[in-house]
């Protein structure tokens, strides 16, 4: 009986906060802030109405959709069509998808080369192909009126925008297509002067969080509504984070220079998009990546992580790549197409051949093309790490008004690609063409053929087998509807008694990461479980295990030795490195007992990456506690480290 009601508890002391974040967020759109129906209807008449003009010089104009369309070459046995263009579309900055399949899409008409106007006249498309012909036959616009709109993402009951310095919800709770009120504010404090290094990306990790992206051009300061500067969160180029129920907001990493493209791969790592400086980047919690200039916000990071890839886009300097229509030309032609891109996708759907899943595809700004690279994990005595690796570009347009901006695919496996279509580069100093926009779709044969469908209306088991389907789409979608369930503090024993069945029963690491994934979404990942965990044969499996541990749980004292006992035996070096990023979720106080047999076992030559991240760890404990610095430059195995161990000590 005891047992049962300490379970009770515990269950409500963790069911309790998700419930009223939610109650929370809903509660500030139904008070003062519902829209009337007189309103809404002028609102998107207006937004009907609205007629882009062109700043582009007179007489210079894109070749028609259908021209464009017969100039794209792609691999054999691929077909492309025209899923929409103008007038239906015009400037898509961003697109996702719904439980439904149906296309989101953002139109950004404020985004004027370089610089913002103060217009509101972005808007949010809702795009469906009934038929399955390639090609849409419905459109609707959601709701108009934004202003800097620059990224969209759908769950929880509503849709997320970047819009006007704020990351804001959009409630439309019975899914009518028809906004419950006014946008709510989350966060505020996005800079207006990044330019095109804006603040952008939108994307559900496998987490649970919401990640974004943000430039190096211009600093933000950022927080909830009302929050004192002193105590707002400072970035420029990085990755962050937000939580869709308790609104906590992180840095995920920072450096680069202008992220713009982010997804994860079947292993729920992430890999993130940059122009200039790399063009492919393995992203970790806590990384510190180099810059084109300046510390940024880490000081004493003193030596920082490379690119991912092992090759650039372009042959000389980035800037000999910068042209019209030099990236599709010579040698930069051969490599790839140039500095700059836009967009990302990790093909993890059913409708493509086996040969591109777990590759990553990103357009080419320069190159009017798609790049496509592998991602392998490496493990040698050389070196450890993942490594990007160039394959042949999968997409060519063939047309210098081509602006590749977003990548994804959907429910059917086919893949949408969206194009700006402008003549400008990515800075556009020439005038904007506001009028066009084309959205294309490309499947492999015949993409596969789907009844009408929505996954809310599925049941709770429903969702949970979906963590086995074939199309990583219908897994996500599915996660993200019991997390949010869940949260709405619904009854989720059953799926979980379900979800921990399937996981003994499974063998693919891939599809075992899923079923985690959902557990840890539905609060049922607890701290015991996730110690047998790290016995696991598989490393992924411990590597995940070492991540929730570390940012879900309390660390005790059992928890910190189990992690330490894990960073002196290990062999997997992807373990080792989720460790050396898992301690920057650790109490400064408590780091050293884990991070004292890591440092015993570091190699500079191998583990270069597993070095700096180490260092990134236990700066703010050499900082703090001199004592346990010298025990820690005592023990290290290596040069590098003992060398930055020295510095800080000097340098305090």
């Amino acid at each position: 009986m005891t047992k049962h009601l300490s379970s009770l508890v515990a269950f409500f002391q963790r069911a309790l906060p998700f419930a009223f974040a939610l109650w929370l967020l809903t509660s500030s759109i139904a008070h003062g802030q519902a829209v009337s129906e007189k309103d809404l209807v002028n609102r998107k008449k207006t937004a009907s109405s609205f007629t882009p003009k062109n700043s582009q010089l007179k007489g210079q104009e894109p070749i028609s959709p259908q021209a464009a369309l017969d100039k794209i070459s792609v691999p054999k046995g691929f077909n492309v069509t025209l899923f929409a263009s103008e007038p239906d579309v015009r400037q898509p900055i961003d697109m996702t998808t719904d439980s439904r399949g149906r296309l989101w899409v953002a139109e950004s008409y404020s985004y004027n080369g370089s610089e913002w106007t103060e217009n509101k006249n972005d808007r949010i498309l809702i795009l469906e192909d009934t038929n399955g012909d390639g090609q849409h036959d419905s459109r609707k616009i959601f709701r108009g009126g934004f202003n800097r709109l620059s990224s969209i993402e759908l769950g929880f009951g509503g849709v997320w925008i970047l819009s006007d310095t704020k990351l804001q919800f959009i409630a439309d709770r019975n899914s009518d297509d028809i906004p419950d009120g006014d946008p709510v504010v989350l966060i505020e404090g996005w800079t207006t002067k990044a330019h095109h290094n804006n603040v952008n990306g939108l994307t559900w990790g496998p987490d649970g969080w919401l990640y974004g992206r943000h430039g190096m051009k211009a600093t933000s300061r950022v927080g909830p509504p009302g929050t004192p500067d002193a105590k707002r969160i400072g970035l420029d180029c990085s990755i962050w984070r937000f939580h869709p129920t308790d609104h906590r907001f992180q840095i995920v990493s920072r450096g680069m220079v202008n992220p713009w493209g982010l997804d994860f791969d079947k292993y729920g790592q992430m890999f993130v998009t940059n122009n200039v400086n790399g063009h492919l980047w393995h992203v970790m919690h806590g990384a510190l990546f180099e810059r084109t200039g300046g510390t940024g916000y880490a000081p004493y990071a003193f030596e920082r992580l490379l690119p991912t890839a092992d090759h650039f886009h372009f042959a000389g300097s980035w800037q000999q790549g910068w042209g019209k229509s030099r990236g599709s030309e010579g040698e930069a032609g051969r490599l790839g197409g140039g500095h700059s891109h836009c967009g990302r996708m990790i093909y993890l759907g059913d409708n493509w051949p086996s040969q591109y899943r777990n590759t990553i595809f990103l357009c080419n700004t320069h190159g009017h093309r798609v790049n496509n690279d592998r991602i392998e994990w490496q493990e040698s005595k050389q070196k450890a790490g993942y490594v990007g690796r160039h394959s042949n570009d999968f997409l060519l347009a063939n047309d210098t008004w081509f602006r590749g901006v977003s990548i994804l695919y959907g429910p059917d496996g086919a893949v949408y690609l969206s194009d700006w279509s402008d003549m400008g580069e990515c800075h556009d100093r020439d005038g904007v063409h506001r009028t066009s926009g084309r959205i294309y779709k490309i499947s492999y044969g015949k993409p596969n053929s789907l009844s009408t469908f929505d996954l809310k209306k599925q049941t709770d088991e429903q969702l949970v087998q979906l963590q086995l389907h074939n199309n990583e789409w219908f897994a996500r979608q599915a996660r993200q509807l019991l997390h949010a369930r869940a949260a709405e503090n619904k009854d989720m024993a059953p799926a979980v008694k379900s979800l921990r069945s399937m996981f003994d029963k499974q063998t693919s690491v891939s599809r075992k990461l899923r079923i985690l994934w959902c557990l840890h979404a539905l609060n049922a990942a607890d701290s015991v479980w996730l110690q047998e965990l790290l016995k696991h044969p598989e490393a992924p499996i411990r590597s995940w295990s070492v991540r929730l541990l570390a940012e879900t749980h309390p660390i005790s004292g059992r928890t910190a030795e189990t992690l330490a006992h894990r960073a002196e035996t290990d062999q997997s070096d992807l373990v080792l490195l989720q460790l050396a990023s898992s301690l920057q979720h650790i109490p400064v106080q408590q780091r050293s007992k884990i991070a004292m047999p890591l440092v015993t076992r570091l190699n500079d030559a191998r583990h270069r990456q597993l070095t700096l991240m180490t260092w990134y760890a236990i700066e703010p404990v050499v900082a703090a506690n001199p004592k346990v610095a010298t025990e820690l430059l005592s023990k290290s195995s290596s040069p590098l480290l003992r060398q930055f161990i020295a510095r800080r000590l000097s340098e305090k």
